[in-house]
C-alpha cells in the first residue's frame, strides 16, 4: 500500500525556517514527480513546488527564492526547506507523488507562522 507521510510542520515566528519531509513508500520512487501543495483556511489547494524525476524544479511565484524542494532517491524522501517564512505561508502542506496515471497524496502537516 502506497503511503506518503509528511513531517516537520509546526509553529514558527515570521522570518523563521522549517524543513518539511515526506517519506514515500513507493516502488520506483525515482520515476515519480514529487511535489508540495498547501491549503489555507477558506482557500483552494495550491502548488508550492515540484521536483521531477530528472530533478528539475518548479516553484510558485509566492515562494521563489525562499523555499527549496529536493529529493533523496536512496531514501525515498522529498524535502521542502522553507526560509523567511511569512504569516501568509500558514497552511496545511501536502506531499504529492505522480507518475503516469498514478497519483498519491499525504495526509498533510500544519505550518503556522505567527508571532
Amino acid at each position: 500500500q502506497v503511503q506518503l507521510v509528511e513531517s516537520g510542520g509546526g509553529l514558527v515566528q515570521p522570518g523563521g525556517s522549517l524543513r518539511l519531509s515526506c517519506a514515500a513508500s513507493i516502488s520506483s520512487f525515482n520515476f515519480y514527480a514529487m511535489g508540495w501543495y498547501r491549503q489555507a483556511p477558506g482557500k483552494q489547494r495550491e502548488l508550492v513546488a515540484v521536483v521531477t524525476s530528472g530533478n528539475s524544479t518548479t516553484y510558485a511565484d509566492l515562494v521563489k527564492g525562499r523555499f527549496t524542494i529536493s529529493r533523496d532517491n536512496a531514501k525515498n524522501i522529498v524535502y521542502l526547506q522553507m526560509n523567511s517564512l511569512k504569516p501568509e505561508d500558514t497552511a496545511v502542506y501536502y506531499c504529492y507523488g505522480g507518475f503516469s496515471i498514478r497519483s498519491y497524496w499525504g495526509q498533510g502537516t500544519q505550518v503556522t507562522v505567527s508571532s
